[in-house]
């Protein structure tokens, strides 16, 4: 555990609180510390797709390339600060091929301990695994570039292949976590299920699910016993008495 139970779920900023400023800027950050957060997450990329250049605050290319992005450094240091001191963070590495720089920044900045390291590739994060033990790796699922159920051309498919990957979920996040390869399962809420909440809890790890918008949703996973919810505007906690 990252620190004592709240008796609640980990209240996550998505990018800072995406949905009150633009995300993964200092500005979201600031107004997710404001709207009482627990952790912050937010996405490092490298400035070429093959891990090279400089590593930023960018959630995808197209997002790095519409404004000037932080860079890493600039993010971790402005989170280092006093005013951050109380909470904790989910850096999600979005691509393979840097991972052992994003993990020396953490390093240079006394972070580690304060840090959950996110992705969607288990190879990449293995490899922090071997470097830093005492980091605690979360792993993304299911992996996707978006949500194909909000499109009517992929919709049907994609609400069919869910629910296949639903059943199977549960064994497979429980195993990973057994054998040691994860701390936590980051799961997009359309397929978590009791069962999935079961089997974290029977692995020893935790489970975060991404990215919860609605009010009744967060409701709905908090009384289902999940670790932490993801969320772009942390306003909504209170509104779903959680």
């Amino acid at each position: 555990m990252i620190e004592p139970s709240l008796g609640r779920p980990r209240r996550v900023g998505h990018k800072g609180a995406h949905h009150i400023e633009p995300g993964n800027t200092l500005a979201s950050f600031d107004a997710a510390l404001r709207h009482d957060v627990d952790m912050i997450e937010l996405d490092v990329l490298s400035e070429h797709p093959d891990g090279s250049g400089r590593l930023l605050v960018a959630h995808d290319y197209e997002d790095m390339h519409s404004r000037t992005p932080l860079s890493f450094e600039q993010a971790l240091v402005h989170l280092s600060g006093e005013a951050f001191a109380g909470l904790h963070f989910d850096v999600d590495i979005k691509l393979p091929g840097y991972e052992l720089r994003v993990l020396r920044s953490l390093r240079d900045l006394d972070l580690v301990g304060r840090t959950l390291v996110s992705g969607m590739f288990p190879s990449g994060l293995a490899q922090i695994r071997r470097a830093e033990p005492k980091l605690r790796l979360g792993w993304s699922v299911p992996r996707v570039r978006r949500d194909y159920t909000t499109d009517m051309l992929t919709a049907i498919p994609a609400l069919a292949m869910l629910t296949c990957y639903r059943a199977t979920l549960p064994r497979r996040a429980r195993k990973a976590l057994l054998e040691g390869r994860f701390d936590a399962i980051m799961a997009h809420w359309r397929v978590v299920t009791a069962a999935l909440v079961r089997a974290v809890a029977e692995g020893g790890g935790e489970l975060y699910v991404w990215t919860v918008d609605d009010a009744p949703m967060i409701a709905k996973l908090s009384a289902m016993g999940v670790d932490g919810i993801i969320t772009n505007d942390p306003r909504l906690f209170s509104r779903s008495g959680t």
